[in-house]
């Protein structure tokens, strides 16, 4: 028999969104994870501490998986447990806690918003998502929807990567998910499909969902509790749609949406057809000349000076070994010249650049830049005084070095 129409992007039956969230809450009430934020959240009777516990897991989880993060979160809370601690902590002590973590600048503006809290809100978070983006530095849209619907209980919806995966494959939104357009649309879905009883639980079982049946390769669809909801899945069980769709479901050829024309489904990639994104841009490639210079105590034991980055910009005020970028297709001899006189503003003495022994290349990935490390070393006899006057910089020892808010790049460089 022939499929049927499609039916429109968006959820028009009351019936099939109260059996969505219904089946969608069912399945988060046994299959959820176990993590020490919503443990916490969930235990937390003042409202305060709840949000504050909520903020710091979503701002850790930006960009980072959960595996990673959860041992961060453990260990924050239990250095600052409440948001009157954070702000009194320095952004050294943060910065020391988060380094590993990547996307540095998160704890900074974590830290700021704390102390603007404490400041100028008495001490009390807001309580909608409208003020949380408003009144805090560093909390986005689906930030501040994050918390208020699972601390505070108001029924707004999220988006954020999951959410857009999974709301894709349920309607066949084949458009590029990343333009804002779209974006708006799938808001609109979001705060009409989010249940109005439990509203942080519906948020959190679509993210579940998300990250751990509907995937972006290979999702489980066959553990889906929604699988029945789902437009792409029944595209992959019974072919493409007539080519004419009903009046009411979508506007025939222009429909903001639908895949594009010159992007036909591909029936290998089943589910995975959706969601679509525009090409990915490739990352900037830089080279940086990093030296690591190393002095011996009084016992023989190595110590190594380490520089504080600039306070704003990338890994901002984060310490690394003296490091220089370097222009592209510079040649081996030039980049030990420019090194040596870089690394005079910290040593106050000429440097030779022949006595800079290269060590090899570290490669270093960030979101949007593809770095290159060329490392090299120089052991120094006798002390070397620092220049208070200079950028901060001080010796340190390999245990202190890994204590210190230095980023993973540099531990790969050492």
């Amino acid at each position: 028999a022939p499929a049927p129409p499609p039916a429109p992007h968006h959820f028009t039956d009351p019936g099939e969104v109260e059996a969505l969230r219904r089946n969608l809450l069912a399945w988060y009430d046994r299959c959820k994870r176990d993590l020490p934020w919503r443990a916490l959240a969930a235990a937390e009777p003042d409202a305060d501490r709840r949000g504050y516990a909520v903020w710091v897991s979503e701002i850790m989880l930006q960009q980072t998986q959960v595996a990673t993060v959860i041992d961060y979160y453990n260990r924050w809370m239990q250095k600052w447990p409440t948001l009157q601690a954070l702000a009194q902590a320095s952004l050294e002590e943060v910065n020391e806690l988060w380094a590993g973590l990547g996307y540095y600048s998160r704890g900074k503006r974590l830290q700021e918003a704390a102390r603007k809290v404490v400041s100028e809100l008495a001490g009390h978070m807001p309580r909608t998502a409208e003020d949380l983006q408003k009144l805090l530095p560093g909390v986005g849209r689906y930030t501040a929807g994050a918390i208020a619907s699972i601390s505070y209980g108001q029924d707004t919806g999220v988006v954020d990567g999951n959410v857009i995966r999974v709301l894709c494959r349920l309607r066949c939104i084949g458009a590029d998910s990343s333009s804002p357009a779209v974006i708006d649309q799938l808001w609109d879905m979001a705060n009409a499909l989010v249940d109005r009883s439990r509203p942080g639980d519906f948020n959190q079982a679509l993210m579940e969902l998300g990250a751990t049946v509907c995937v972006p390769k290979a999702p489980l669809c066959g553990e889906c509790p929604v699988k029945q909801h789902c437009r792409a899945r029944h595209r992959k069980l019974f072919g493409k749609p007539t080519p004419v769709p009903d009046v009411e479901d979508c506007g025939v050829g222009d429909c903001p949406l639908c895949p594009p024309a010159m992007e036909p489904w591909d029936s290998s990639l089943g589910v995975t057809n959706f969601p679509r994104k525009a090409a990915k841009k490739q990352p900037r490639v830089m080279r940086t000349a990093t030296c690591v210079l190393e002095q011996r105590d009084c016992h023989g034991a190595p110590k190594y000076l380490i520089v504080q980055r600039p306070s704003s910009g990338l890994l901002a005020g984060l310490w690394e070994f003296p490091s220089l970028p370097l222009p592209q297709d510079l040649q081996e001899e030039k980049e030990r010249e420019v090194l040596a006189d870089h690394l005079q503003a910290w040593m106050g003495q000429p440097v030779a650049a022949k006595g800079l022994q290269f060590i090899g290349e570290v490669i270093h990935i960030f979101s949007h830049i593809h770095q290159t490390y060329v490392v090299y070393s120089l052991h120094l006899d006798g002390d070397v005084t620092l220049d208070p006057a200079s950028t901060p910089s001080r010796w340190v020892t390999e245990e202190e070095f890994h204590a210190s808010a230095v980023s993973t790049a540099m531990k790969k460089v050492l």
